[in-house]
């Protein structure tokens, strides 16, 4: 039995923004794919390697999911040419839900923050829960805990924003054309610099000040606290 692989950030980056944007914005003129077809071959791209991920790794989180919904959602504006202003509105509606299952999810087993941060896989939750409980700090955390969660959910809100307001300004052209295309690649690429990396920022602050409250309530050092993960390979 081989130890499950992890999504690789160039592979992502490479599926779901580069070559969705330059066929967008090099292959669909109407003397190579078209705008349609063009726009087809450019969404397959991330739709084919969701689903690879999906399928090899059992990657099943919601995030993931509603990124998929997004990929298709693009899709049905841009083949059933529906009204351009649909597309600022799925562009923000998309980080928005994210916002609200993150807030909805506080305070319960459920809790993004948990399920994407504090992990087994990230830090030594069993040896941070138990000196917790000795501390009688479990109060405290979980109240610091639930604070970081509504922080986590502004950075998603943030993303809604920035995704509106950059989509009105960008995509402007009818859907189903070949100007559309153009401008949606233009939005996927501009979306890393001025929507991700803001989020990130935040997310990054989010750490920093969680990591902080550990050392606070248990007295771990960082290097204590992080989980350390042994590789092995096991051969059936």
């Amino acid at each position: 039995m081989t130890e499950q692989k992890k999504e690789s950030p160039f592979s992502n980056l490479l599926f779901n923004i580069v070559i969705p944007a330059l066929i967008l914005m090099k292959f669909s003129s109407e003397d190579r794919l078209g705008p349609t077809y063009g726009l087809i071959v450019a969404l397959a791209f991330p739709i084919v390697y969701f689903l690879y991920d999906y399928i090899k790794n059992k990657n099943k989180n919601f995030i993931s999911i509603l990124g998929f919904v997004s990929i298709l959602l693009t899709g049905g504006i841009g083949l059933l040419e529906l009204p351009t202003s649909l597309y600022a509105i799925k562009e923000a509606l998309i980080p928005f839900l994210i916002a609200i299952a993150v807030i909805i999810s506080n305070g319960t087993k459920y809790s993004v923050f948990d399920k994407l941060l504090y992990r087994p896989e990230v830090f030594e939750v069993e040896k941070i829960n138990a000196l917790l409980k000795n501390n009688g700090s479990e109060a405290e955390f979980h109240q610091r805990t639930r604070f970081a969660n509504f922080f986590l959910a502004s950075s998603f809100l943030l993303s809604a924003i920035l995704n509106y307001v950059l989509a009105t300004i960008i995509v402007k052209s009818p859907s189903g054309t070949i100007a559309f295309n153009d401008e949606v690649a233009r939005m996927t690429m501009l979306s890393y610099p001025v929507i991700v990396v803001p989020s990130m920022i935040i997310l990054a602050l989010v750490f920093y000040f969680f990591i902080r409250d550990i050392k606070r309530l248990t007295g771990l050092k960082l290097e204590e606290m992080i989980a350390v993960q042994e590789k092995h390979t096991k051969k059936d």
